[in-house]
């Protein structure tokens, strides 16, 4: 233990990640903060409640240590990052607090007063719930119940559908008939450049058509893209971060309602592709309890419960803090230190390659970047191995970290950072440290083959929305 942050003692690693060696995992940090107020005998309940709507909320309960004990100057820090975990896995507009009052004012204060507090509260509040964020302080009998809506998530296959994936570098789609594929494609496009919401509409438009192309008729639209949707709404999505906030507000956040009125009405389900992932991942390994990890250009993560279902939770672990060093790597759009998206992404591979010695020229973009390492790796060199290896080893602490937060026996890794022998390796070095670390931690960990993977997601997405009286 030889850090502070803030007051929190922070744990090294038993398995240093090679080319990460500052990495300090919150799996040990809250795993030793936890045992001490245990240990205490004197811990301070600390119950909190995030709100998405009147009929979803999430609970998570803690406690921290008693004023003037030894762990006590970490008390903030400790429910400060817990409370940002369970942000952007759950979701919320509003949080509500029981527990030491100087806690639930400091928490506000940070909302209200921090830059990185500033980012989440504005995000959560204005932009995905629609409503001011705010911090209530309520005694513990006043604490709302846990609601979680949870809904069977597609898995159907009958009649003619067109399922689509909407990624930062390609979209696919495919024509499923009876439950069979009988056209897939995949388009490269960079829509992050585009400012107009109509060459947005005209390309999504112009895969469902070559799609339909191939169907007598067309039942059902399912679809699957990065970002935030509530009820089919775009709410926050890098894709069109290129289009103006108030085009953004009048054009794109209803995009897919547009689409779906320009194919009379039929069923149109789209969700985050997280979501989609998890359950492409569970149809596949006929097994529930999935968390889906996708390492793309940033970090997409989904989760199927231990019922088969989904849930109207976020799953943005992109933002979701996984290493306690303070002075970790900054996320690009938030400003926050040691977030899933620096270690799991295309971000996370070109953050390593100068750490590995490898000389790249520097007006490469990430996923060019992500190729030479793959083409080094391809060769045998021993650099790019180290990069992987890092990734693995941060992931496999990371793991046991996403396991106080959601329910999971499977771990479920796609996308292109996981692409050949570099996957492997990443799969390897996670293993290890779960057996060295967390013994208790029992998690399999799955990846599947690069068909499957590129099949799988625009399948799922396909079985996405419900066919009625045919």
């Amino acid at each position: 233990m030889h850090m502070q942050n803030h007051g929190l003692s922070l744990v090294a690693p038993r398995l240093t990640p090679v080319l990460d060696p500052a990495f300090l995992p919150a799996a040990l940090t809250n795993r030793v903060f936890r045992d001490a107020v245990r240990a205490s005998g004197h811990g301070v309940p600390v119950k909190i409640a995030l709100e998405r709507g009147p009929e979803s909320v999430s609970r998570f309960d803690t406690a921290v240590a008693p004023s003037g004990h030894p762990q006590a100057d970490g008390n903030f820090t400790y429910i400060e990052r817990l409370t940002k975990f369970l942000l952007w896995s759950r979701g919320g507009g509003r949080i509500y607090f029981s527990g030491p009052e100087e806690l639930a004012s400091q928490l506000r204060k940070h909302f209200a007063e921090s830059a990185t507090g500033k980012f989440d509260a504005n995000i959560m509040g204005s932009k995905i719930y629609e409503r001011p964020f705010e911090v209530v302080s309520v005694p513990p009998d006043k604490m709302p119940a846990a609601q979680e809506s949870t809904a069977p998530l597609g898995r159907h296959l009958d009649g003619c559908r067109i399922g689509f994936d909407l990624g930062a570098s390609d979209r696919k789609v495919a024509a499923i008939l009876a439950g069979k594929a009988v056209f897939s494609e995949e388009v490269p496009w960079d829509p992050r450049s585009h400012s107009d919401p109509q060459w947005h509409f005209d390309q999504i438009q112009d895969s469902l058509k070559r799609a339909a192309a191939h169907l007598p008729r067309v039942d059902a639209i399912g679809g699957s893209s990065a970002g935030v949707y509530v009820n089919n709404r775009v709410m926050v999505a890098s894709l069109f971060r290129g289009v103006p906030e108030e085009q953004f507000n009048t054009r794109v956040k209803n995009i897919f309602l547009d689409l779906q009125r320009a194919w009379n009405s039929i069923p149109f389900d789209v969700v985050n592709d997280g979501e989609v992932t998890a359950l492409a991942g569970a149809m596949s390994l006929k097994e529930d309890a999935v968390l889906g990890v996708a390492l793309g250009s940033s970090q997409a993560a989904g989760f199927v419960t231990p019922e088969g279902n989904i849930t109207s939770w976020l799953n943005e672990l992109a933002f979701a803090p996984v290493d306690y060093n303070p002075d970790a790597p900054v996320d690009e759009w938030s400003g926050d230190y040691g977030c899933g998206v620096q270690y799991f992404s295309q971000q996370g591979v070109g953050r390593l390659i100068p750490a590995a010695g490898i000389e790249m020229d520097g007006r490469l973009g990430l996923p060019e970047k992500l190729v030479e390492v793959q083409k080094l790796m391809a060769k045998g060199d021993d650099r790019a191995a180290k990069i992987y290896q890092t990734i693995g080893t941060c992931l496999g602490y990371t793991i046991a970290h996403y396991t106080d937060f959601y329910d999971f026996r499977n771990l479920l890794l796609l996308g292109r950072v996981t692409t050949g022998e570099g996957g492997n390796i990443i799969v390897q070095k996670a293993r290890e440290v779960l057996t060295a670390e967390f013994p208790e931690v029992k998690v399999s960990i799955h990846m599947p083959d690069e068909k499957e993977k590129r099949h799988g997601q625009a399948m799922a997405a396909a079985s996405l929305p419900v066919i009625v009286n045919k």
